[in-house]
């Protein structure tokens, strides 16, 4: 993993988390220079029982690597609203963006009322993701929660490959789509 901007070793950081997958690199990643809280927060992910999927994925991930989680529930409706007009953006697109932006300004909200002066994301170790749009995304978040943003792609030193590599290793679920009703009409060409 590169970290792409300041930070202090042995900061106390929270870790946005979009999935165990994600996860299985980027806690262990994190954990070698900050102590990390998890933080699970993600009202894009459709259907309901993909969420319950996904959550109970990152659950079996701290029986193999410890840390503590926080779980952030709700943010449907803003989602919704987040990316409405938007549903027909590739992925990558201004849609990603909108749905990065509430997923790390409620990541920021909750590192604030925590007490924990810094957070990230494990959003980078997928090849889906624009590492720069998200960096630049939890910088502008961090700035106007006066919190430090910790800059990373994830995807560096192999990240993506050794995620699936972790996950195959310990069993633990691997989806296939990213989360959001768009993207699995995508993945499985369901007409709107």
């Amino acid at each position: 993993m590169k970290i792409l901007g300041p930070c202090r070793d042995g900061e106390d950081v929270l870790l946005h988390i979009c999935c165990a997958p994600d996860a299985s690199y980027g806690v262990p990643a994190m954990q070698e220079r900050f102590r990390v809280t998890g933080f699970f927060f993600n009202p894009n992910i459709h259907p309901g029982e993909e969420h319950a999927r996904r959550l109970h994925a990152t659950h079996r991930l701290q029986d193999f690597l410890p840390f503590p989680l926080e779980v952030g529930g709700g943010g449907e409706k803003e989602w919704d609203e987040a990316v409405r007009g938007l549903e027909g953006e590739p992925e990558k697109g201004r849609r990603c963006e909108a749905c990065i932006r509430l997923r790390l300004r409620r990541t920021a909200e909750t590192a604030k009322t925590l007490g924990i002066p810094a957070f990230c994301t494990v959003l980078t170790v997928s090849p889906k993701k624009d590492a720069a749009m998200v960096n630049r995304v939890g910088r502008e978040e961090g700035e106007r929660a006066g919190l430090l943003f910790i800059e990373a792609d994830m995807k560096k030193c192999d990240g993506f490959r050794k995620s699936v590599e972790i996950t195959k290793k310990l069993g633990i679920y691997r989806q296939n789509y990213c989360g959001c009703l768009p993207s699995l009409r995508y993945r499985k060409q369901i007409p709107r």
